[in-house]
């Protein structure tokens, strides 16, 4: 097996995993987090009936600014949306990332607009 196949099969394990434990109801929604190479987006999923409540994306946003702040940014807004909708309380899903980094930078800027998680 090479190393790139090795690397894609840990992600996806660690995604299983951490998926599996995980559920995001009405009155708790699931904070599911993506990454990519340009953008961050981040969505509050309510599996009970598989829909999503907020989603806050970079995408289309014209930012020169380092992804590190890109996330502080999501984790605002998306503090900001869910206070407007009444949500407190959610289910962090960090997916195949580790909680560390930009990760780490959305979760603070998500609690310091009071989440809870």
């Amino acid at each position: 097996m090479s190393k790139l196949s090795q690397t894609r099969l840990s992600l996806q394990m660690r995604r299983k995993r951490v998926r599996s434990k995980i559920h995001g109801t009405a009155k708790r929604p699931r904070l599911s987090v993506h990454i990519s190479l340009n953008h961050i987006s981040a969505q509050l999923i309510n599996d009970d009936d598989s829909t999503t409540i907020l989603f806050v994306t970079t995408v289309g946003k014209n930012q020169k600014i380092t992804m590190t702040e890109k996330a502080e940014y999501i984790g605002k807004e998306l503090g900001k949306k869910a206070k407007a909708a009444k949500i407190k309380v959610i289910v962090f899903d960090r997916g195949e990332k580790l909680y560390h980094g930009r990760v780490k930078a959305l979760a603070d800027a998500a609690r310091s607009e009071g989440l809870e998680f």
